[in-house]
């Protein structure tokens, strides 16, 4: 169904004399600017996260899988060395240490050693 001429300039004719109701604009801005706010708010947190991921994700063909796999794998390796298991401490008993006390035979020998300066070498040292 097509519209003639003139029904086409009547409704044209309409629509120019209709005016939205007073404080409609300012209503709309207010419930954009809302709206804009809660989509920012949802987006920082991890709920915004979770889909800022889903979107990157969902960018890519077949390469997804490889990529999630990867990010997985990545984040599996950082928690196992982030957080250690702990290791089973085992302390030996403790065994009673056998020592002999010898006597000293170098006394003897350093009694032997001239240290007189006299006693140097053609060098300036002592020989000993």
């Amino acid at each position: 169904m097509n519209p003639s001429l003139e029904q086409l300039e009547t409704l044209l004719a309409l629509k120019r004399d209709e005016r939205p109701q007073e404080g409609y604009w300012r209503n709309f801005v207010v419930d954009f600017h809302q709206r804009q706010h809660m989509d920012a708010v949802e987006r920082t947190g991890l709920k915004g996260m979770m889909a800022k991921t889903s979107d990157w994700f969902g960018q890519f063909g077949a390469a997804r899988w490889a990529y999630g796999a990867g990010m997985a794998y990545a984040c599996a390796t950082v928690i196992f060395f982030v957080f250690p298991r702990e290791a089973d401490k085992v302390v030996p008993a403790a065994t009673p240490v056998k020592y002999e006390v010898l006597p000293m035979p170098a006394t003897e020998q350093l009694q032997e050693l001239d240290l007189t300066p006299e006693a140097k070498s053609s060098d300036g040292e002592q020989v000993f």
